[in-house]
């Protein structure tokens, strides 16, 4: 009834809020056990990698940063290798795959015709723009939600995704059935993310507890020390397609829309190409395909969410 319970609050969120993708960086550390129920199609993912478009020279030549990427030979990528349906490493075949490892491997392939051609750099929720003010990456894509804070410090592409935020509880949790039920709780979220001042607007009487990673913040959970976890759907869906007898999804989707972009230098014109980019991915049908491989089958939803806007 539980993973009922989680397909049927995903469908929801699909079809009211353009589906939901967010923010996360796990730990290296973490044990990654994935069951073979929601594995990745790692043939279908690969595939459709390998067939993405390639720039012309004079789209390229179009843009400062992108000429930069393509004249060093490989894009610097700020990313994770732990996020369940999003960028996770295959240690048996060394390989990145997940909806935003799709993403900046088709934009590798976009400039520099090879789809390996990547680093990455792990990144987690407080250090995103740091690797981008430093010069250390290139991008960042990281279901990374767009605020104004951010775009003082860094610019972003996109959004191409959204996301809100949900309420995660130890399995057979009767006492909270929503957001509304965390008033007296004590409740982990994410440090550097937008889950504090969603907290603060949203459950202002909770006793609000913050961890640097999302592993830190379940473990908690598991461990009794709070009594909830709120932040990111689509995060907390990771944790329930891996653990579904763990964990239960507390009521709806609540907050405002997050837009997640791709980060870039502050004032960078490679806002534009990138921009550019997810337009002909969305137009041609490999930014579905895509969702349909990372998410979709894995999760048994059937028809992929609209695109957001781009821009």
């Amino acid at each position: 009834m539980r993973m009922k319970k989680m397909i049927a609050l995903l469908l929801a969120a699909a079809l009211t809020a353009s589906f939901s993708v967010s923010a996360f960086a796990e730990e290296e550390t973490e044990a990654q056990t994935e069951d073979l129920s929601v594995a990745i199609d790692k043939d279908a993912f690969d595939e459709l990698i390998a067939s993405g478009v390639v720039a012309d020279d004079e789209t390229i030549a179009s843009s400062e940063w992108a000429t930069a990427v393509k004249e060093a030979g490989v894009l610097r990528v700020g990313g994770t290798r732990t996020s369940f349906l999003f960028s996770q490493l295959d240690e048996t075949d060394d390989s990145l795959r997940g909806f935003d490892a799709g993403l900046y491997q088709l934009l590798a392939r976009y400039i520099l015709g090879d789809e390996t051609a990547y680093e990455l750099t792990q990144v987690d929720s407080s250090t995103r723009e740091a690797v981008l003010q430093s010069d250390q990456v290139d991008v960042v894509v990281a279901t990374y939600s767009i605020t104004e804070a951010r775009q003082e410090v860094i610019s972003f592409a996109g959004p191409y995704y959204t996301s809100q935020q949900a309420v995660l509880v130890a399995a057979g949790n009767t006492e909270i059935t929503g957001v509304e039920d965390l008033a007296g709780k004590t409740v982990a979220t994410q440090a550097g993310s937008t889950g504090p001042e969603i907290l603060a607007e949203y459950a202002p009487d909770a006793t609000v507890q913050e961890f640097e990673t999302d592993t830190e913040a379940r473990t908690a959970l598991e461990q009794g020390r709070v009594d909830a976890y709120v932040t990111d759907y689509t995060l907390l869906l990771n944790a329930i397609v891996k653990n579904p007898d763990a964990y239960e999804i507390a009521g709806d989707v609540f907050g405002p829309e997050d837009n997640y972009g791709i980060g870039l230098p502050l004032d960078s014109d490679g806002v534009d190409f990138v921009n550019a980019f997810l337009q002909e991915i969305v137009d041609n049908g490999t930014w579905e395909s895509l969702w349909q491989i990372s998410l979709g089958d894995r999760t048994g939803i059937e028809t992929a969410p609209e695109a957001p806007a781009i821009g």
